[in-house]
């Protein structure tokens, strides 16, 4: 009896359409990407790569284009699940996230923290609202942060353990930057860990191209998926496309 192959889900990927207008990050200078990316583009990488699914992340954070990747995900089977956006600080924010929850694909939400001036951002009281109702909901909160995010992360993982947490391309070590060993990939390696002892995250093996220099090899990345690997194990690290430079390669 043939045993059947297990499912297949790239966990993190965008679709984006330059004449909406919302994608501050997204300009001429981004190169490559500065074009339009949607479903028709995308279904063909899954299907040479035999991806069976797949997790729309959003790209921009206002309501519109929450509205698109749920259209999106309605017109397209492919996509498993979508992960959108709120107002954190509204205090209606418990109506959007039960209107959104109705939406069958939709499972969480990401606010693109490391846009945010403010380091401490998700610590902020006026938030606490929108988290007690994410734990209520079910949802999942996925951090887009950077490595001077992860103290701020630990502290709120201390005063709400029931959060469900998706940290988002490997907590963007800065590979261009630093050597294993030094001061800086120690206070990532040390985060990470502590997120996944204390924890029930998950973390995306994703986006370690775009933080290394030009010419990188695979060697570059190998300490970086060690502690991940050492931290998570294969149970918690979720492989996504996102990040990855050759994926939006005409």
């Amino acid at each position: 009896m043939t045993q059947e192959r297990a499912l297949r889900v790239d966990a993190h990927h965008h679709f984006w359409r330059l004449s909406r207008g919302d994608y501050g990050w997204l300009t001429p200078e981004a190169g490559a990407l500065y074009r339009d990316v949607e479903p028709a583009d995308f279904a063909p990488c899954l299907a040479r790569n035999g991806i069976d699914r797949s997790v729309l992340i959003q790209a921009a954070p206002t309501v519109a284009e929450r509205v698109f990747v749920c259209e999106l995900a309605r017109d397209n089977p492919f996509i498993a699940a979508v992960v959108g956006s709120v107002d954190f600080a509204d205090p209606a924010s418990r109506v959007d996230l039960e209107r959104l929850k109705e939406l069958p694909p939709f499972r969480g939400v990401r606010p693109m923290i490391q846009d945010i001036a403010e380091d401490a951002w998700m610590l902020r009281e006026e938030l606490t609202h929108t988290f007690r109702n994410l734990v209520a909901l079910d949802l999942s909160f996925d951090e887009l942060i950077q490595p001077r995010h992860l103290p701020h992360l630990i502290e709120l993982v201390t005063r709400r353990p029931d959060l469900r947490l998706v940290i988002n391309h490997c907590g963007k070590p800065e590979i261009r930057d630093w050597a294993p060993g030094d001061a800086d990939f120690r206070n990532w390696a040390d985060g990470m860990n502590w997120l996944a002892r204390n924890s029930t995250a998950f973390c995306k093996f994703s986006a370690m191209p775009t933080r290394a220099a030009p010419g990188w090899t695979v060697e570059a990345f190998r300490p970086y998926a060690d502690v991940l690997l050492g931290a998570f194990g294969p149970e918690r690290l979720m492989w996504a496309s996102a990040g990855a430079r050759t994926q939006w390669q005409p």
